[in-house]
């Protein structure tokens, strides 16, 4: 169940059978965003062992720059997108520059302080973000003779994206690179012993993971014609976070799990219960304290089971999954 091929099929599954299965086009197209975004935080949390708080700076700065570029300019649809990664790895590589400059707890504080830092500033200058109020009036340009004006004509033009950026990160996971990023999660201080350059390591995958969630930034608000202040807010590095950790770190399908439980759960729950963020929590509780590994730990352990019952020669076997394998 490691094989980067595997996974890429499980995630165009996904894709596929999103339309059969949500009937909202908005919903859907959500669950492929934040499945976007919620991957690049695992490349941090789950390959490089960086709890960043962080991530809606990105995702912010994202939204912005779409919307600014499509608001101000007559920048073609694609080149915008392009423009939002490119934001996002940079303010990326000097938050994350800053970050690793300190270890533990101290890093993570230093994120979360960055992270309120970008929120006041785009709550101050309302004159370029339109703070509290948001950016709105953003445009959902075409691409030359296709429009993407209808819910789901928009959602297919987001899954082809959101499969492309999945690739791309298997890609980087399963390299020397990706591999060494494990390493250095689970031995950093041997990892440089033996001379790889671990902060270069780490500032590398800070700006992959800032351009990836500044994509998702700018996809978001195409979906929805503002940019809000809440995308920039530190609640989003919690929401991003939260959706990685239950569909489980260290393995790229689990942020698409997870993205799509939370999302589509906080939306079933809202329609059941006004204070329907009680129930969630709940939920995030038992999550916690008794499925671990996530979602994806879940069904690999239920695999294993189903596989031990049928006599399968290793597949009880003592040793970690292919998704722990540094």
């Amino acid at each position: 169940m490691d094989r980067p091929i595997f996974h890429f099929a499980l995630a165009a599954l996904v894709a596929l059978l999103l339309p059969f299965f949500i009937r909202s086009g908005t919903l859907a197209t959500e669950v492929l965003v934040f499945a976007i975004a919620a991957a690049g935080c695992n490349l941090l949390l789950g390959y490089t062992g960086l709890l960043s708080f962080g991530q809606g700076i990105f995702f912010g700065l994202g939204s912005y720059t779409l919307g600014l570029a499509l608001i101000h300019t007559t920048l073609p649809l694609l080149p915008t997108l392009v423009l939002a990664m490119i934001v996002g790895s940079v303010v990326a590589i000097v938050i994350g520059a800053l970050s690793i400059r300190r270890q533990g707890v101290y890093f993570v504080m230093l994120t979360l302080a960055f992270a309120q830092l970008f929120y006041f500033l785009a709550y101050t200058f309302s004159d370029i973000t339109g703070g509290d109020n948001g950016l709105i009036g953003i445009p959902r340009r075409g691409i030359g003779p296709l429009a993407l004006n209808s819910s789901w004509s928009y959602y297919g033009f987001v899954a082809v994206i959101f499969l492309i950026s999945f690739a791309a990160l298997q890609r980087i996971a399963t390299s020397t690179f990706g591999r060494t990023l494990l390493a250095i999660r689970y031995n950093g201080e041997r990892a440089q012993a033996i001379g790889f350059p671990v902060r270069a390591f780490k500032i590398a995958a800070f700006a992959v993971s800032g351009a990836v969630t500044g994509l998702a930034g700018a996809l978001h608000a195409l979906l929805i014609g503002i940019a809000p202040l809440s995308d920039i807010d530190y609640h989003m590095s919690e929401s991003l976070l939260v959706m990685t950790i239950i569909g489980g770190t260290g393995n790229l399908f689990g942020s698409v799990l997870g993205a799509a439980f939370y999302l589509i759960v906080s939306d079933t729950l809202s329609a059941i219960w006004p204070r329907w963020l009680l129930l969630l929590g709940a939920l995030l509780i038992v999550l916690a304290l008794f499925i671990q590994k996530g979602i994806w730990g879940l069904i690999e352990s239920g695999v294993g089971i189903v596989r031990g019952r049928r006599g399968g020669p290793d597949a009880m076997a003592p040793g970690v999954s292919g998704s722990e394998r540094p």
